[in-house]
């Protein structure tokens, strides 16, 4: 799915060393998403179906909203276990970040034996798929206010992410736009403020701050300075037009951290 590359983008753009899974058909669409991807990311892993490539229509309103309308075949189809390439190549110590494209039970499955074989686990679950979700195995659930409140019932960020935990996260975030976000390090909560900007479109800012936050977990960096530096990531990106052209750059992230310790450029 796009919020798949747009993460792993993000994570790379953060420094990570990232590879990325995804299906895709034998289509000129295919060949135009295997060129991007190539250009960023050292590891790009396709597989190709006898289907249409999953393609997104993303409508903006005056005020920079999104709401996105998707075909998504390829990824239903798309069976990473089975298929044997995620055991062949992660191994303990690595971060596998998972969003909502694949089924409930196929991402279930990819969590739960990426955690027996060492993996920091991380979910984001958008698109939010029907019949909700197994927290058991996610070390880390990134999940927006709406999509927080449709898992948990609970209207209060507060309130989602203890009922998120207690149905097995081990760390959460919710984002809150341009309130920032909660978070719960797996001891205590923090409220990670946002930066304030002018809005020009919202498209990929979750996608933004789920892959830049992996990126630099991954790197080492401590979860609340990395979940403030994602929120400013994401910040920035929405104050320009488009997903991953409006990302900030492995540069601009430099320039973000402010950090002699962190070389992501």
């Amino acid at each position: 799915g796009g919020k798949g590359a747009n993460q792993a983008i993000a994570a790379a753009r953060a420094g990570a060393s990232v590879t990325l899974w995804a299906a895709v058909g034998h289509d000129t669409a295919a060949d135009r998403m295997q060129a991007l991807l190539t250009a960023e990311l050292a590891g790009a892993r396709l597989s190709r179906f006898d289907l249409p490539s999953d393609r997104s229509v993303i409508l903006v309103d005056g005020a920079g909203e999104n709401v996105i309308v998707t075909a998504a075949a390829c990824a239903a189809s798309f069976r990473p276990l089975a298929e044997g390439v995620l055991p062949r190549t992660w191994k303990s110590g690595d971060s596998l970040l998972m969003q909502g494209n694949l089924s409930v039970d196929e991402t279930a499955a990819c969590l739960r034996h990426a955690q027996a074989a060492g993996l920091f686990t991380i979910l984001n679950p958008s698109p939010l798929p029907p019949g909700g979700l197994d927290m058991a195995s996610v070390s880390l659930l990134i999940a927006n206010r709406p999509e927080a409140e449709a898992l948990t019932g609970e209207r209060d960020p507060a309130a989602a992410v203890n009922r998120l935990r207690a149905m097995g996260a081990g760390q959460v975030v919710i984002t809150l736009g341009g309130e920032g976000a909660v978070l719960h390090d797996g001891r205590e909560s923090f409220a990670i403020p946002a930066a304030k900007v002018d809005v020009v479109d919202t498209s990929g800012a979750g996608d933004c701050f789920a892959g830049t936050l992996a990126g630099l977990l991954h790197r080492g960096m401590p979860i609340v300075a990395a979940a403030r530096l994602a929120t400013q990531a994401a910040a920035l990106s929405v104050g320009r037009a488009g997903t991953l052209s409006a990302f900030p750059t492995r540069v601009e992230l430099s320039a973000l951290a402010s950090s002699p310790t962190l070389d992501i450029a």
